[in-house]
C-alpha cells in the first residue's frame, strides 16, 4: 500500500464506490422481494392454509374451553 500513486488510489476508491453501489442495488431488490407478502403467500399457499386452519382450531377450542369454565357450558344436574 505504501508504493501506490494518487491515480491508483483514486482508481481503487472509484472501483470500491461502484461495487458498493451494485451491492446496495442487489440488497434493495432482495429486501423488496422478501417484504412482498403477497408473493410470499402465493409461494407458500398450502402452508398458509394449514396454519390458518390450525390457528382457527386452537382459538375455537380455547374459546369453547373458556365458555365452559365461565358457566356457558352444560350444567351438571
Amino acid at each position: 500500500m505504501a508504493g501506490r500513486t494518487p491515480e491508483e488510489i483514486r482508481a481503487s476508491i472509484e472501483h470500491n464506490r461502484k461495487e458498493l453501489g451494485s451491492s446496495l442495488e442487489k440488497l434493495r431488490a432482495e429486501a423488496i422481494q422478501i417484504a412482498d407478502w403477497r408473493a410470499q403467500l402465493r409461494a407458500h399457499q398450502r402452508q398458509a392454509v394449514i396454519g390458518a386452519a390450525l390457528a382457527g382450531f386452537v382459538l375455537g377450542g380455547g374459546f369453547a374451553a373458556l365458555g365452559a369454565l365461565t358457566g356457558g357450558g352444560r350444567r351438571r344436574r
